[in-house]
C-alpha cells in the first residue's frame, strides 16, 4: 500500500506541512510558473519558470520538511 493511506494521520499531516513551506516560498520568492502544467519536467525550459532557483529551493525546502516530519512521526508511532 502507499505511504499515506497506510498510515494517513502521520502521512497526511507531514504532506500538508511540507506543501505549506513549499508553496510559502516560492511565493516568497517570487516563483512564477508560465506553463500549465509543472513540476521538474519544465525546469530546462528557457524562461518557463522565474526564478529557477528559487523554485528549486522551494521544492528542496518543502521536500526536508516532509521528510523529517513522516521520519519523525513514524518514529513515535513505532
Amino acid at each position: 500500500r502507499a505511504p499515506a493511506t497506510a498510515d494517513p494521520l502521520r502521512v497526511i499531516p507531514a504532506l500538508v506541512a511540507g506543501s505549506a513551506v513549499a508553496g510559502a516560498l516560492s511565493m516568497t520568492l517570487g516563483v512564477a510558473l508560465r506553463v500549465p502544467h509543472g513540476g521538474l519536467f519544465v525546469l530546462p525550459i528557457p524562461n518557463a519558470i522565474t526564478p529557477v532557483l528559487g523554485a528549486v529551493v522551494a521544492l528542496a525546502a518543502g521536500t526536508v520538511i516532509t521528510a523529517l516530519l513522516v521520519g519523525a512521526f513514524k518514529k513515535r508511532a513505532a
